[in-house]
């Protein structure tokens, strides 16, 4: 075990799992991933770059990940919005890659404070197109290497980008942490790269298709492969929902205050739950559902103004109130505020069950 904070634990996972370029610019508050690269991938004799820009770096993991390696890019909230292009071409050309968003207040440049509100750009793609991402949300710095290796895993299995989606708590927070090599999947092999075609068919990656109903047919097999992620890729935790008259659905560093909060509900005899997305996409909707009954209402607790809560909202459809709670801008709840809405919608409860 090593104390590190979450943006070094998460550096040196990818590494661990295999990294062969990293491209960057900096920006707070994950510029420790940028500058733990730039130290490590020297000394392994991997690739690092310092890019001119976030639409640079972007591109270079487009070119770095048509070869075949293993590639990567970070920044936060207003570098991944200039990344989106490039992600959507990514996506259409069915490359692996993973990129890490430590997020941070907006809209605009807005401030370094942590945040949740780059949940929309996540997983509804982002960018131009019907595409999507996978998003892994880690809630803890052991998470933020845990899920690094899955994360390029799963990029080359399914050759899609994959989302780290983080928070400026995350980010900076330390905490012990084990990291190492990791057993990983068995995986296909990349006999789709760039990696010159002597003795050969010549491959081809692109993201224009000008013939006739290529596009189309193209569309159809993304979306394929979407409904197969969906079926087999979906992670959640739960805690006390089975006979909760609440359940609280977070994720993040909001899924550690919502926790707590709840284990005090508990303490007050109020019967409350824990849900926790780790897939922001696919999101665990079925999941959500079967918790879903008249007697039990859900409580979204968020730092934004309201995003997770529509994909909970879809997820109950209907059958069991959904409440929200959000602080914006780089604010963060308290304990006893979010145990506070517990015991308000919890009080409230009696009226809505006669009417349902």
């Amino acid at each position: 075990m090593q104390l590190v904070c979450g943006n070094e634990a998460l550096a040196e996972a990818a590494i661990q799992a295999g990294l062969d370029a990293y491209f960057g610019y900096p920006i707070t508050p994950q510029n420790e991933i940028t500058a733990y690269m730039a130290k490590r991938m020297n000394q392994l004799g991997r690739v690092f770059v310092q890019s001119e820009s976030e639409l640079a770096a972007i591109n270079m993991v487009f070119g770095a990940a048509a070869t075949g390696k293993r590639a990567m890019t970070s920044s936060s909230s207003p570098g991944i919005s200039l990344m989106q292009e490039g992600i959507s071409y990514l996506a259409a050309a069915q490359l692996p890659a993973v990129i890490v968003n430590i997020m941070r207040g907006g809209p605009g440049l807005g401030n370094i404070a942590p945040s949740q509100g780059d949940y929309f750009q996540a997983t509804r793609g982002g960018g131009h197109g019907d595409y999507r991402t996978i998003v892994l949300a880690p809630h803890t710095v052991q998470e933020m290497a845990d899920l690094t290796p899955l994360a390029f895993d799963l990029a080359d299995q399914y050759r899609n980008p994959v989302l780290i989606l983080a928070d400026g708590v995350l980010g900076q927070m330390m905490e012990p942490v084990a990291i190492g090599p990791r057993p990983g999947r068995d995986l296909p092999s990349k006999d789709w790269a760039l990696t010159g075609a002597s003795g050969r068919m010549q491959n081809i990656i692109r993201s224009l298709w000008l013939e006739d109903g290529v596009l189309e047919r193209l569309n159809y097999q993304l979306q394929a492969k979407y409904r197969q992620i969906e079926q087999s890729e979906v992670l959640w935790e739960q805690q006390d929902t089975e006979d909760a008259g609440i359940i609280l659905v977070a994720y993040g560093i909001a899924a550690r205050i919502a926790k707590e909060a709840v284990r005090c509900a508990r303490q007050e005899g109020i019967q409350a739950g824990w849900f926790r997305p780790i897939t922001l996409w696919p999101f665990p909707s079925s999941q959500i559902r079967a918790l879903a009954r008249p007697q039990t209402a859900f409580l979204a607790v968020e730092l934004s103004c309201g995003q997770m809560v529509e994909d909970v909202k879809l997820a109950v459809e209907g059958r069991s109130p959904v409440y929200f709670y959000g602080r914006p801008g780089g604010g963060i709840p308290t304990v006893e505020v979010v145990l506070e809405e517990i015991r308000r919608h919890t009080l409230g409860r009696t009226t809505w069950n006669r009417q349902h």
